[in-house]
C-alpha cells in the first residue's frame, strides 16, 4: 500500500504544510526540511501560494518519520525510501544490509557509551561532592591533562 501512495499521482486529498503536519506528528519546519534535504519532493503550490501535499505525500513523511525514530540517518532514509519507490529493482538482501549495518553502528554507540559511563561513575565516586572550592577537585583533577 505505501509503495502505492508513494508512486501515485497528486489525489483529491490535498493538505495544507499545518494540516499534513498535525496529521504526520511532526512540524511544519520539519515538512520544510524533509523538502529541502531531497527526502519529500517539492510541494505543489495552489494559487495563492500555499504549499499543498497529497497522500503519497503524507504516506512518505509518515515512513521518514517511523525511519528516523528507528534510528535511520536521513541518507539512510533516502535509501531506503529510493529501494520502496522502486522495490522491484532491488532486492529484500539490500535493505536488510541497511539494517544490519545500522545495528553493528548502534552496538559500537552503546559500547563507547557504556565505556562513558564508567569512566563518568569512577570520576563521581572518587569527589566528594562538598562545598568547599573546587581547586582541588578530583573530577578537575583526572581530566587535567598532566
Amino acid at each position: 500500500m505505501l509503495l502505492s501512495l508513494l508512486s501515485a499521482p497528486a489525489e483529491i486529498n490535498m493538505y495544507r504544510i499545518g494540516e499534513l503536519a498535525i496529521r504526520c506528528d511532526v512540524t511544519a519546519d520539519t515538512i520544510r526540511f524533509y523538502e529541502k534535504s531531497g527526502l519529500l519532493s517539492p510541494a505543489v503550490r495552489n494559487a495563492s501560494g500555499y504549499r499543498l501535499y497529497s497522500e503519497a505525500d503524507k504516506a512518505k513523511v509518515r515512513f521518514i518519520r517511523r525511519a528516523k525514530n528507528t534510528g535511520f540517518t536521513l541518507q539512510e532514509i533516502s535509501e531506503l525510501l529510493s529501494i520502496r519507490v522502486d522495490p522491484q529493482h532491488h532486492t529484500c538482501g539490500e535493505v536488510k544490509t541497511i539494517a544490519d549495518d545500522k545495528i553493528v553502528e548502534l552496538e559500537h554507540r552503546i559500547r563507547e557509551l557504556k565505556r562513558f559511563q564508567t569512566s563518568l561513575v569512577s570520576l563521581s565516586e572518587k569527589c566528594c561532592g562538598g562545598e568547599d572550592s573546587a581547586t582541588g577537585c578530583s573530577i578537575l583533577d583526572a581530566l587535567e591533562d598532566h
